[in-house]
This record gives C-alpha cells, structure tokens and sequence, in this order.
C-alpha cells in the first residue's frame, strides 16, 4: 500500500471550492490530459461511478472509481475499481475562514503488477507528485474563478 497527500491553499470559500471540485467533468480544465465523466448515478452521492481517463488517444490509465463517502462541502471518497489503478482516493476541503480554505487531495493506492510496480512506482512517484502539484495549483486558480455551469 502507498500513500499520497498534496494540498493547495485557495482563495475561495469552501463551498465554492467544493462545487468545482467535484463539477466532475470539468476536471479536464486543471487536470492534463484527463477527461471524467459520470458513468452511473448523479455523480453527487454514494454509490455514483465516475470514469477518469488519464493520457492520448488509446493510450494512457483508465481509473473507475465508485464514490463511496459523500459529506458536502467537506470530503468525498473514492474507491478506485481499475486493474491498475486500486485503492481509496479521498478529496478533502477544509475551510480558513469566509473566504479561504486548504484542498487536500489523498490516495492510499496498491501499485499494480507486484514487485515491479512496486519499484516503478518508487521511481516515477517523483514526477507524479510535481505534476499533482502543479494539477493542484492550477485547480487553486480554478476554483478562485469559478462559476456554476461555466
């Protein structure tokens, strides 16, 4: 098992964060070469699919993830379904007043493929995480413009 925590303050008050955090399909706006769609469900509760596609064109990680804890405008849990990517990813949004809050994004994930995941995870984890970084301080800017159905 591996874990992961990277979190980003933002200019926004936590209800606005939260509503362009979870406004699923714009993920693609702060997030590289990532589209998500909900599969099943609203997208908005416990037991709603979601499916993430990370990469161009055939290749690239597919991530089904199945939300399975729902607490607005604080956290939402993932369980993620894949072949590759397994695990519990976790979205947490923590308020610092009326107009500022912290997004913290969590993933307790078993690399796939063994041992060699394993160590290739030890060696690309680097890069994922300044690529998450920098997801994160794209999503920042996001969020602080946000506007519902934009």
């Amino acid at each position: 098992m591996s874990d992961l925590a990277v979190s980003v303050d933002v200019a926004a008050p936590a209800g606005t964060t939260w509503l362009a955090l979870t406004d699923w399909e714009r993920q693609r706006e702060w997030i590289p070469g990532t589209t998500v769609r909900v599969v099943s469900g609203n997208g908005r509760s416990v037991g709603s699919r979601l499916e993430a596609f990370t990469g161009k064109g055939v290749f690239g990680v597919r991530d089904t993830m199945e939300i399975t804890s729902w607490e607005p405008p604080v956290r939402c849990t993932v369980r993620h379904l894949g072949k590759v990517v397994k695990g519990t990813g976790t979205f947490h949004v923590q308020a610092k007043g009326a107009t500022r809050c912290v997004f913290v994004w969590a993933e307790e994930f078993t690399a796939p493929f063994g041992p060699v995941g394993k160590l290739g995870w030890v060696l690309m984890k680097p890069a994922f995480v300044m690529a998450l970084r920098r997801s994160m301080r794209t999503f920042a800017e996001f969020a602080e413009s946000y506007e519902v159905g934009g």
